[in-house]
C-alpha cells in the first residue's frame, strides 16, 4: 500500500515533525505540507533540508483532494472543523491534531473553546485517537480526533489505576504537568524565547486548563463515571517534552492491599502487548527516602521517540498512588499518535515508520 498525504499547517513544530516522520515512512508515496504565507519549505525547516518538499496553499491542496488518501490539520483551534468535511466528501481520511473534535456535545466544546462548533454533524462519527484504547474503532474510522499533548500522557498513564477500581472518585485527580517550550507554538513570545525561558518555570492556565475537561470527558469511560480533574501545567526549560506527575486517593477499602509492587503488576499486566508504552520497574535498592531516581521515568529517554514511559509508586502513610509519565509532546503527544492512527485506518502495522527509540 503507498499513501499520498496532505498536511494542512505545515509550518509549525507539529508539521515540520509529521513532515519528518513521515519521510521516513515506507508506505508514504507523497507528502503535500501546505502554507499560508508563500514561505520556503527548507527556510521554515532547515532540519529537513534537501529532502524535495514544498509548500502549497491550501486552496491548492483542495483541488488536489481526489489525489489524497489522509489529510492531517495541524491547525489552530477552528479550523479544521470547517475544511474537514470537503477532504472526506471527496474520499481522504481525516487526522485532526486540533481539538476540534475532541467533544461529541457540540456544548462542552463551545464551553471550553469560547464559540460554536462548525460541524456537529461530523462530531458523532469522530474517533479520540488514543490508539492502546480505541485500536478497533480507529480502524474503521474517516476521521480520528487527535488527543491533546497533556491528555494522551496523562490517559495512558491513568488508565490502568482507574479501571482496576482503586481509585477514590470522590476526590479530585491531581495532575502537574510540564510541557517543553514546543508546546507554547513556533508564534515569536517573549516569555518563551531562550533568554527569558533558561533556567526557569512558565506557569500557565491555572484558572483551568482547556485539557482538564477533555480529560473529563475521556477518563468517565475507564472510570466508570466523570472524575473531578485539578491540574495544573507549566513550560519548563527544554524544548520539548511532557513531564505528568499525578496524585490518586486509593479508596480507603483498598489501601491495606496496595504497594508498588502490586501496582507495577497491574501497569506491565494492562500494557504487556503495546509496543509504544514501557513500564519502569526498576526495584528500589536503597532505604525509605533515599533519592532513587532511576526508579522513575526521564524524560531525555523519550525524547524523538514515540513511546510513553510510565512508574508508579505508593505513599501508603497518606494513600496516594504517584504515577510519572512522560512523552515527547510532538511525537507521542502529536505527530507519532497521529501516524500511529494512520497506519491503523490503512491497515498497516502500527509501528510503521515510528520503530526509533528515544535520543
Amino acid at each position: 500500500m503507498t499513501l499520498r498525504i496532505g498536511i494542512v499547517g505545515g509550518t509549525g513544530h507539529t508539521g515540520g515533525e509529521l513532515a519528518r516522520l513521515l519521510l521516513n515512512h515506507p508506505a508514504v508515496a507523497s507528502l503535500t505540507p501546505t502554507a499560508r504565507g508563500g514561505e520556503e519549505f527548507d527556510r521554515v525547516h532547515p532540519n529537513l533540508l534537501g529532502c524535495g518538499l514544498s509548500f502549497v496553499t491550501v486552496d491548492e491542496l483542495r483541488r488536489r483532494a481526489d489525489d489524497l488518501d489522509v489529510v492531517f490539520f495541524c491547525t489552530p483551534s477552528g479550523e479544521a472543523m470547517r475544511s474537514a468535511a470537503f477532504f472526506l466528501d471527496h474520499g481522504a481520511k481525516v487526522i485532526d491534531v486540533s481539538a476540534d473534535f475532541r467533544f461529541r456535545d457540540p456544548q462542552r466544546y463551545a464551553e471550553v473553546y469560547g464559540g460554536p462548533h462548525a460541524a456537529p454533524q461530523l462530531l458523532d462519527e469522530a474517533v479520540y485517537g488514543v490508539t492502546e484504547l480505541h485500536r478497533e474503532r480507529i480502524a474503521r474510522a474517516r476521521l480520528v480526533a487527535n488527543p491533546g499533548c497533556y491528555a494522551i500522557t496523562t490517559v495512558l498513564g491513568l488508565a490502568p489505576l482507574l479501571r482496576s477500581g482503586l481509585v477514590d472518585l470522590d476526590r479530585p485527580l491531581h495532575l502537574a504537568a510540564v510541557n517543553g517550550t514546543t508546546g507554547a507554538g513556533n508564534k515569536p513570545v517573549t516569555d518563551v524565547m531562550h533568554a527569558e525561558a533558561f533556567a526557569s518555570m512558565l506557569p500557565y492556565s491555572l484558572e483551568g486548563h482547556r485539557h482538564a475537561p477533555e480529560l473529563e470527558t475521556h477518563l468517565a469511560p475507564l472510570a466508570g463515571r466523570e472524575p473531578c480533574v485539578d491540574m495544573t501545567t507549566a513550560h519548563g526549560n527544554f524544548a520539548r517534552g511532557i513531564y505528568l506527575q499525578a496524585s490518586l486517593s486509593v479508596r480507603p477499602e483498598e489501601r491495606a492491599g496496595t504497594d508498588r509492587t502490586a501496582l507495577l503488576d497491574l501497569y506491565e499486566r494492562s500494557y504487556a502487548d503495546e509496543f509504544f508504552v514501557r513500564v519502569n520497574t526498576a526495584p528500589k535498592k536503597a532505604g525509605l527516602n533515599a533519592k532513587e531516581y532511576g526508579v522513575y521515568p526521564s524524560l531525555t529517554a523519550v525524547t524523538g521517540s514515540n513511546f510513553c514511559h510510565i512508574g508508579v509508586d505508593y505513599d501508603a502513610a497518606r494513600g496516594f498512588v504517584r504515577v510519572i509519565a512522560v512523552t515527547d509532546n510532538l511525537v507521542k503527544g502529536a505527530a507519532g499518535s497521529a501516524i500511529q492512527n494512520m497506519n491503523v485506518m490503512a491497515g498497516l502495522d502500527e509501528r510503521t515508520g515510528l520503530h526509533h527509540y528515544g535520543l
